[in-house]
């Protein structure tokens, strides 16, 4: 007996519909950034994906496949090649399967990772290339201008300067279209500038441009220069667009107890601590009391320098908080460094917005963010520097401002 014409017309619609290209998701866009170790590759989407990435060589490119996706309109534009990237390529394969080819200048190590959305952005896949011989911590960038300084025994400070945010990660945006990530490496770069410009400092920058950082890998870059201190520069936001100050924070004894159970979990993969001290080969109880103690010193430390710092800004501006704020910011986390994250200030108040983007007011942040540096390290000068050499020999802070080509203002 034959198939019932309305159960047969079911079955082939049913079938066409299996054969066909099941769309479920748009591709928005794609987003590109090249870094000094890495390059970003970011595709805007409508929903969650599968997806695979294959790195080839011979010629060496990155092959992207998407299930179940296709570019949202005509004509869509890919962005000109950057780092590696020479050239991006998109088209479909069978069965809905959109492909993303990379096309490269060398071979890169790739991985990629889906996230959901957030306040600014829909779905993204992110592609991180990693060139060649990079590291897990790449070397800090180099900051600017570095003046020559009469030889001397005893070694330079290192300050790592950290410009919060950066590639697809813009951070707070301003009513005005100011992004966080922009206002926030301008100021940094200025206050490295002053920083190279002061006897016995060296700066150095975990990002030199827009390009993406993970928080853990800012702190590790300060950890692999020994630094001495770790400055993180941000630009607050807040609902309420009245709020105007600034603010600046350190690791809460709640961060401080996070880290060290990951370190002690871990460390048989750690580095040395800048004492020079390893926990891998101790036993737990001892490799506890000497991350404790590191810790302890650190935030010790990092209160003493946030404390001229906050105090220093309070003379540019208005404050909004008085008091060092605690909080969980993984990158202040390193367990042997001291670190603050500075607030320059609201970026989502108009008129602080504005005063953000001038140049004047960048270097008035970083002109108060370096004499709180400066008053911090006269006042507790580490042994074996060309700080300390100068604190002995009293060298006043007003001989230091002229050394620098301004006032501090």
């Amino acid at each position: 007996m034959g198939t019932p014409l309305p159960r047969l017309a079911s079955v082939l619609l049913l079938a066409a519909a299996l054969a066909a290209p099941a769309f479920a998701t748009d591709l928005r866009g794609i987003r590109l950034w090249a870094g000094p170790d890495s390059t970003r590759v970011v595709l805007d989407l409508s929903g969650a994906v599968r997806h695979n990435v294959v790195v080839l060589q011979n010629p060496d490119r990155v092959v992207i496949d998407v299930d179940a996706a296709r570019l949202a309109r005509r004509g869509h534009k890919t962005p000109s090649g950057a780092g590696p990237v020479r050239r991006i390529r998109v088209g479909h394969q069978g069965k809905g399967t959109m492909r993303i080819v990379l096309d490269l200048a060398h071979a890169v190590r790739a991985k990629s990772f889906l996230t959901p959305p957030n306040d600014r952005y829909g779905y993204r896949l992110v592609v991180d290339l990693v060139n060649p011989g990079s590291g897990a911590t790449p070397a800090l960038a180099a900051a600017p201008i570095r003046a020559e300084h009469t030889p001397a025994d005893g070694r330079d400070l290192i300050i790592a300067v950290d410009a919060g945010h950066g590639g697809d990660d813009p951070g707070a945006i301003g009513k005005n279209g100011t992004r966080e990530k922009d206002v926030v490496l301008a100021i940094a770069r200025e206050l490295a500038r002053r920083i190279n410009a002061e006897p016995g400092m060296r700066a150095v920058l975990t990002r030199g441009g827009d390009y993406f950082v993970t928080l853990r890998d800012r702190m590790q870059r300060a950890r692999a220069q020994k630094a001495d201190l770790f400055v993180s520069v941000h630009a607050d936001s807040i609902r309420d667009r009245r709020v105007d100050g600034s603010s600046v924070y350190i690791l809460s004894p709640r961060g401080a107890s996070d880290e060290a159970a990951r370190w002690l979990a871990e460390r048989e993969n750690a580095s040395d601590l800048i004492g020079g001290v390893s926990l891998d080969d101790k036993d737990d109880v001892l490799a506890s009391v000497l991350l404790d103690l590191s810790q302890s010193a650190a935030l010790s430390a990092s209160e003493a320098a946030a404390e001229q710092v906050l105090r220093s800004l309070n003379q540019v501006g208005e404050v909004r908080k008085r008091q060092v704020q605690q909080a969980r910011f993984v990158v202040l986390k390193s367990p042997d460094i001291p670190s603050m994250l500075v607030e320059t200030a609201y970026i989502s108040n108009p008129a602080e917005e504005r005063r953000l983007r001038g140049q004047s007011h960048q270097s008035r942040l970083a002109a108060a963010i370096h004499q709180g540096v400066r008053d911090y390290f006269y006042a507790n000068p580490p042994a074996g520097t060309r700080i300390a050499q100068l604190a002995l020999a009293g060298a006043p802070h007003a001989a230091l401002a002229a050394s620098t080509g301004d006032s501090g203002t």
